[in-house]
């Protein structure tokens, strides 16, 4: 037997924006399922999601990859917070996403998430002056050179640790506004896409740890001419991916154009000063879904109209997202 170090990963109580927790634990090796892994409490006072007179709260192991930072046998392992009673706390959005999950798995649901951030380097974004403001948008989408991208340090190092552990990383990007940038989850089914997204965002905030900057998913960190940040959500069904699916499709746009507000509520906050009808976004208060259209509510790609089948793309979720409660709408709104 072997010792190896565990490092115990949550979604804290704060609202209305959720943070990550973690701390290590030192466990017997080798592991080779979940259940090597054994529940372990914390001080819920600490968390916002318990009080001091009855603070326990517990980490019951859901999933786990090899961490790439500490290497050899050690593990990154993601939780569910549980009550002392053992069942889901309030703050326990993946319980309810995987019973929903569970409940439509004849449809077979896929989701990719467009997990968008951006660089802080003290109080200004990476690639903005100390005072004033950098050129306006238009070179920094996709850019090479000094002048156009900033931080592809730290954009590199964490996508390497993502294909380490065995992360469904399909790339990486710089964004419209300097100091921006991109990774993409999946396609992978709900729960598993919200469990990679949160291991590949603590990774984020751990390597950006490394280089003294910040990471924030504010939906707008800086106001005025400059692109916000979403978490875009490619979603399919079964039917959707098969013959016929365009159809199905836009079956699925009318249903999310009915139950819009039901989503916005759940999708983040702050989404107001994102979803403007500007930079590349729909309005909050309208609703419209087109064909490779970036300014829709729902964008249909080009390659899914032309092939009659493929999947949509919710533009509303903004970078603060909660992967879970995401996917468990647009699950429960399309496949009821």
């Amino acid at each position: 037997m072997s010792k190896l170090k565990a490092e115990y990963i949550w979604i804290d109580g704060y609202t209305p924006t959720a943070n990550l927790r973690s701390k290590t634990k030192i466990v017997e090796g080798p592991v080779s399922d979940l259940g090597d892994l054994p529940d372990w409490a914390f001080d819920g006072s600490s968390t916002e999601q318990a009080s001091g007179d009855n603070s326990d709260c517990a980490l019951k192991p859901v999933f786990y990859v090899p961490d790439p930072i500490r290497g050899v046998d050690n593990l990154l392992v993601m939780c569910e917070v549980l009550n002392a009673d053992g069942s889901p706390h309030a703050s326990n959005t993946r319980a309810a996403c995987t019973d929903i999950s569970s409940k439509h798995s004849e449809h077979d649901s896929w989701f990719g998430i467009e997990q968008e951030y951006t660089f802080y380097n003290g109080t200004n974004p990476l690639g903005f002056p100390s005072k004033g403001y950098p050129a306006p948008q238009g070179q920094y989408y996709c850019g090479v050179g000094t002048k156009n991208v900033f931080g592809r340090d730290i954009v590199e190092e964490h996508l390497e640790l993502c294909l380490q552990a065995g992360l469904e990383i399909a790339g990486i990007n710089a964004e419209v506004m300097p100091g921006q940038w991109e990774f993409q989850v999946g396609p992978l089914g709900a729960p598993e896409v919200g469990d990679q997204l949160w291991i590949a965002r603590w990774l984020l905030h751990r390597v950006a740890e490394d280089y003294e900057v910040t990471v924030t998913l504010e939906p707008k960190p800086v106001k005025g001419d400059w692109n916000g940040a979403g978490a875009h959500t490619n979603f399919s069904t079964k039917a959707m991916r098969e013959a016929g699916g365009y159809d199905v499709i836009v079956e699925a746009c009318e249903k999310l154009g009915k139950n819009i507000d039901k989503h916005i509520s759940v999708y983040g906050d702050k989404n107001d000063e994102r979803l403007t009808g500007l930079h590349e976004t729909a309005k909050m208060t309208e609703f419209f879904y087109g064909v490779s259209d970036r300014g829709a509510s729902i964008r249909i790609p080009r390659a899914t109209a032309n092939d009659g089948k493929g999947y949509l793309e919710d533009r509303h979720p903004p970078a603060n997202r909660e992967p879970y409660k995401v996917c468990a709408a647009l699950i429960e709104t399309t496949c009821s």
